[in-house]
């Protein structure tokens, strides 16, 4: 079963050469799409960073392993 983040990895260069692919049939000019392609690609990245950030399994209100309050 495929997780958030392996759709992330999949989506990082399709949304590069996809939005690259697309402006570039319109006219634009090569400099244009690849630099808006990369700062597409670049937001996937940050959402999946800090939007959307990975977790450790652990709460962090949860005491260390072995530990108690009366410690």
């Amino acid at each position: 079963m495929f997780g958030y983040y392996d759709y992330v990895l999949a989506l990082i260069p399709g949304v590069l050469v996809g939005v690259t692919t697309v402006l570039s049939t319109v006219g634009l000019p090569p400099t244009s799409t690849v630099l808006a392609g990369g700062t597409a690609a670049a937001l996937v990245v940050a959402h999946a960073l800090f939007v959307r950030a990975p977790a450790v399994g652990e709460r962090a209100t949860d005491p260390p392993a072995g530990r108690t309050d009366a410690d």
